[in-house]
């Protein structure tokens, strides 16, 4: 994945050879779904939340520290990987696509809408445990994301199918409970 410097680098190189205006972007926001097994802390909450439940019978999600936020109501904008597969196939055959695209679903969910639809998808009545967030991510902590998809729905985008809640129950029962891959 390119540094900082290296994107700079890139974008200088691009607009000095006229490229910018030929050139996409993309900004994923949360991706989660199959073959994320890899990732290890990284992998998303959805595929912990589930190896959670399975072993615990509950969820841990982190408290809040911040007024505004009760715990667990902390938001982001969660995108399916096969969605955010689809955004990515339209912008490449988009023919007057240029520029940074945001791919997410366009609507910030809760941390708690998350675990909720992890319960669900195993038929399991929710049982969520709030944590201590660890002091050295606090300061740091993005408490709300939410992809503006405009630029990417004004290129004939129809988008996203999923819904958050349809995308954990095909995530849970068709790859995490098999423990099945995603074959292209």
């Amino acid at each position: 994945m390119p540094t900082g410097f290296q994107n700079n680098f890139l974008i200088c190189f691009a607009r000095r050879r006229g490229l910018l205006s030929k050139i996409v972007g993309l900004k994923y926001f949360n991706v989660y779904g199959p073959n994320e097994w890899h990732k290890g802390d990284m992998r998303s909450l959805v595929n912990k939340a589930f190896d959670q439940v399975r072993e615990t019978g509950k969820i841990r999600l982190f408290k809040s520290y911040k007024p505004e936020f009760r715990d667990g109501e902390q938001m982001r904008d969660f995108l399916y990987v096969k969605d955010a597969v689809e955004m990515t196939l339209h912008l490449a055959t988009a023919p007057k696509a240029n520029g940074l695209y945001n791919l997410g679903s366009g609507q910030a969910r809760t941390w708690i809408d998350l675990a909720k639809a992890v319960f669900a998808a195993l038929e399991q009545t929710p049982k969520i445990e709030f944590i201590e967030m660890p002091e050295t991510i606090r300061d740091r902590y993005q408490y709300y994301t939410q992809a503006s998809i405009e630029k990417l729905k004004a290129t004939g985008y129809q988008g996203p199918q999923f819904t958050l809640e349809g995308a954990v129950k095909d995530y849970v029962q068709n790859y995490l409970l098999p423990r099945k891959h995603l074959e292209v």
